[in-house]
């Protein structure tokens, strides 16, 4: 692999670490209502797990309701019980055409558990992103090894992949930051 190739990768790698990361966040209520909590969350549609999203239009007439249009009323029931079954917190208002949903507001002790595993979450993206610094490196240590490159392409090679760890990382804590203030603020 030459020198371009593995840095490619390694930001590749990076950039799908932050993305996994990225949605995690997006996915945590804040005591206000948004499609992102239920985007993602999987229904049995004719056997198979199928996101929500693809079954009804998802959307939030005011801060604190999330409604759930299904394009096929025969899914109603099995939206409803996807919704009891996850980790929401929330229960379903079924009126045979839709289903409602209402966002309860957070108590301090909640927020503080979020913002806990906020902190949690962008340690393990950072560990990922470490992880991947690590295979860069040794696929610079191979590729001298391999007489690929000279010791000074490989050494400077490590620094581009440690300078993008620390890009990374920034994003990393930049929206971990972002949504435990959004958090504590409300």
């Amino acid at each position: 692999m030459t020198n371009d190739e593995i840095l490619m990768d390694t930001e590749e790698r990076m950039e799908k670490a932050v993305s996994v990361f990225r949605d995690e966040l997006r996915g945590l209520r804040t005591g206000r209502a948004t499609p992102a909590l239920v985007d993602t969350m999987r229904v049995e549609y004719y056997g198979s797990p199928t996101p929500l999203k693809q079954l009804a239009q998802i959307s939030t007439p005011d801060p604190q309701q999330i409604v759930i249009r299904p394009f096929d009323q025969s899914v109603l029931k099995d939206i409803e019980k996807a919704i009891r079954s996850s980790d929401l917190g929330m229960s379903p208002n079924n009126d045979g055409k839709m289903i409602r949903l209402t966002v309860p507001p957070m108590s301090g002790e909640q927020r503080q558990k979020l913002v806990t595993r906020i902190k949690k979450s962008s340690e393990e993206a950072k560990v990922a992103c470490r992880n991947i610094r690590r295979d860069g490196n040794k696929h610079f240590e191979q590729a001298e090894k391999n007489k690929e490159m000279t010791e000074d392409e490989r050494d400077s090679g490590k620094e581009e992949v440690q300078k993008l760890l620390k890009q990374y990382e920034e994003k990393v804590t930049d929206m971990a930051d972002k949504k435990s203030k959004e958090i504590l603020e409300q």
